[in-house]
Order: structure tokens, then C-alpha cells, then sequence
């Protein structure tokens, strides 16, 4: 029988020419892709939610930092994997704070080291023996084995003294001639000294000769995981050392009066403060009477 010359009738049983089946192929497979971008695009959302999104606050007031409409696909995703916080790359972190994880470990100790020791008979206590050195030597040995970068001491009482007698090779000595106003004073002095590059400061003090490097080697490793602010805990209870990231740092300096030191830092930024546990390694007890020296086997 000869082929129909016109459009092919819809009738029972009739074949389906090849070019319509082949459109409804084409069809089916723009409906797949269609699907498959679909799934791309809430991979990506997924991805950026449970990579980007800070855990425990490494990136203090940080946002996932998407530009409103844009539609990420499989790039985006790949940048997504980039941006982990575990990389140290944090949308939205505080202006000034260390970024690559790498330049998270360029972490300044700054060991105050000024007090007159008013009631140890006006002795520095830098001078104080501590196992037969002077006790700033034990302080800044403790910054160093912990894996700080460099180690800032700051200096005040019968400074030229403890200059010519402690033996701190590689340190940076920062004098602060008004160390009698109170430990504020030292801070602001010893932050305005930090090298360039620094991703954080980890305040020290000379007196306490129970914290040695495991504990500064806890408050690092909070750092370098994320944490802007963090302090040792004895307990549960905050003591020292307390790190301070590089965002904070002006407003550190700014409110260090006193004796309070960064305390006002701290209680303005309660929230973003990582508390690390070092009562096990460490005891946060400071030599401040005769009776500390005795405890403590100094003097």
C-alpha cells in the first residue's frame, strides 16, 4: 500500500513515525537535566549550610556571606568546599581577624612581667627566683615550648635590671614606664609593641608558674581551629592565659585600665569566648604574698 503524502492520522494501532518518538526522548531528557540541576543546586545549598556555617563560633558574627540571587551550581559547590572553616577562610569574620589557617600560627605570646611586687618587700617579681632562674625566664620558656611565634616581655620595675640579669634570648623587651598605674597599662604598652602579622596575642602573666606549655599549647590550638577569644579554664572558672585575636586587638588596648587588663574585652564579647580546659595540666595560683613564695618553692 503507498505511504500517505500528508500529516500521518491518528488512528488505532498506527505506528509512531521515528522523529516524534525521537522529540519525545529529546523531551524526557531536558526534564532529567532540568532534574539534575535541580539536585545540583540543593547540593549546593546544603553544602554551603553545613561547610560555611561556623561551628562553636570560629568566625566571631560571621554570615554566610552568598550574594542575594545567585543560583550556585557545581562551582559553587567547589567553593563551598574551599571556604570550610577548617581552611581558616571565614565569610563575614571580623575585620583584622587571621584568615589562612596558616597565619594562625603566627601567634605573639605577651608575658607581663612589670609589677613591683609590693607585697614580697618591693621585689620584681621577674626577678623572683623559680627552680634557680629568675621567674620571667620560666614564663617566657613556657610561650616558647607551647609554640608561640614570639614572645613580647614587658618590663617595668628596676627594668634595667631584670634586662641584665634574666636571660631571654630571641625575646622582645618592651618597657613601660608607667607600669605602677596597673596591669592595663602594661597591656596597652605590650600591644602597642606586637609585630606586624600577628593573628593573636596570648597574654601571660610572670606570676604564675603553674601554667607551662601544655596549656599554652591548648589556647593555640583553639586558635588555630577558629577561635578569635579564648581563655584557659580551671574548673570551669576563667583565668590566664587569655588569647586575643587580631580583630580585637584595638579595642583590648582601648579598654585596658587599671588593673582590669582585657577584662572589659571579655565581658563585651562574652559570647564569642571559647573557654579551654587546662585544670589538668596547669594551675592558674599567682605569687603574690610570702606565703605563695613558700607554697611554690620561690623566693
Amino acid at each position: 500500500m503507498p505511504a500517505p503524502s500528508g500529516p500521518t492520522a491518528a488512528v488505532p494501532g498506527a505506528v509512531v513515525p521515528d522523529a516524534l518518538f525521537l522529540d519525545a526522548l529529546f523531551l524526557d531528557a531536558l526534564f532529567l537535566d532540568a532534574l539534575f540541576l535541580d539536585a545540583l543546586f540543593l547540593d549546593a545549598l546544603f553544602l554551603d549550610a553545613l561547610l560555611i556555617r561556623p561551628v562553636q563560633g570560629p568566625c566571631d558574627g560571621s554570615t554566610s556571606g552568598r550574594t542575594a540571587g545567585a543560583r550556585p551550581v557545581a562551582a559553587a559547590a567547589a567553593r563551598a568546599i574551599v571556604q570550610h572553616p577548617a581552611a581558616g577562610l571565614c565569610p563575614g569574620r571580623r575585620a583584622g581577624q587571621a584568615g589562612p589557617m596558616e597565619q594562625r600560627d603566627a601567634v605573639t605570646a605577651l608575658v607581663l612581667a612589670a609589677g613591683g611586687g609590693r607585697r614580697l618587700g618591693g621585689r620584681p617579681k621577674a626577678l623572683l627566683p623559680y627552680r634557680g632562674r629568675p621567674l620571667v625566664e620560666h614564663a617566657a620558656a613556657a610561650a616558647r615550648a607551647g609554640g608561640c611565634r614570639e614572645v613580647a616581655v614587658v618590663l617595668g620595675a628596676d627594668r634595667e635590671r631584670v634586662r641584665s640579669t634574666a636571660h631571654l634570648p630571641g625575646c622582645r623587651l618592651v618597657a613601660n614606664p608607667d607600669w605602677e598605674g596597673g596591669m592595663g597599662s602594661s597591656l596597652r604598652a605590650g600591644l602597642a609593641a606586637l609585630p606586624a602579622g600577628s593573628s593573636a596575642v596570648l597574654v601571660m602573666l610572670v606570676d604564675t608558674p603553674g601554667v607551662g606549655a601544655a596549656a599554652v599549647a591548648r589556647l593555640l590550638a583553639a586558635h588555630r581551629a577558629g577561635a578569635g577569644l579564648a581563655a584557659a579554664t580551671y574548673g570551669g572558672r576563667r583565668g590566664h592565659p587569655v588569647l586575643i585575636g587580631a580583630g580585637y586587638l584595638a579595642e583590648a588596648a582601648a579598654g585596658a585600665r587599671g588593673d582590669a587588663g582585657a577584662r572589659a574585652l571579655l565581658a563585651a564579647h562574652a559570647a564569642e569566648l571559647v573557654p579551654v580546659e587546662c585544670g589538668d595540666v596547669a594551675s592558674p595560683d599567682d605569687l603574690d604574698t610570702p606565703a605563695d613564695l613558700a607554697r611554690w618553692g620561690a623566693g
